[in-house]
């Protein structure tokens, strides 16, 4: 598995290549190869989305899998550099456990969510991964929890009260 960083076309996104694969289709003549990638995109201001493309050849794969990315690509509200409130992603046998962290922290997470923080310009957040710890899985389950994000302002909306009787 390679990950790697993909330079910035001319529309601003952020690509990274999260892994990619060789694949092998069996038929009655022998074996087919082929590659799969899976990419992440972001802007660097809370937007993210994932791709995953297949062909004969890298670079084919790679272009299908950042195509896919920028086509499905969620926008998630930030909070200077972290997010708003603890939150757990599910995928498959995969569970994220992601919570904001305080200025200068860092980003504590590693392999695939690392790369989905940098590419969305998350700077500080501490996250975990528990059960399965395929790439794929880990994107999917990282994608479903910061979904799942909500705002104070969501959060009073949803509840009927001011932002400020939510002691934020």
């Amino acid at each position: 598995m390679a990950k790697q960083d993909i330079e910035e076309r001319n529309d601003g996104l952020i690509e990274k290549m999260v892994a990619v694969n060789r694949v092998t289709k069996v038929v009655k003549g022998g074996r087919i190869m082929a590659f799969s990638a899976l990419t992440v995109v972001g802007d660097g201001d809370g937007r993210i989305g994932m791709g995953k493309g297949k062909s004969k050849e890298v670079p084919v794969a790679v272009q299908k899998a950042m195509d896919q990315a920028r086509r499905s690509m969620i926008k998630v509200a930030l909070n200077n550099g972290t997010i708003h409130h603890e939150v757990v992603g599910k995928h498959g046998a995969t569970k994220v456990f992601m919570q904001p962290a305080k200025e200068g922290s860092g980003v504590k997470a590693g392999g695939p969510m690392r790369l989905i923080f940098e590419a969305m310009g998350i700077h500080n957040i501490s996250a975990k991964v528990h059960g399965s710890t395929n790439p794929y899985n880990i994107v999917r389950a990282t994608l479903d929890g910061l979904a799942k994000l909500y705002t104070p302002s969501e959060v009073a909306a949803k509840r009927g009260i001011s932002v400020e009787e939510l002691g934020v």
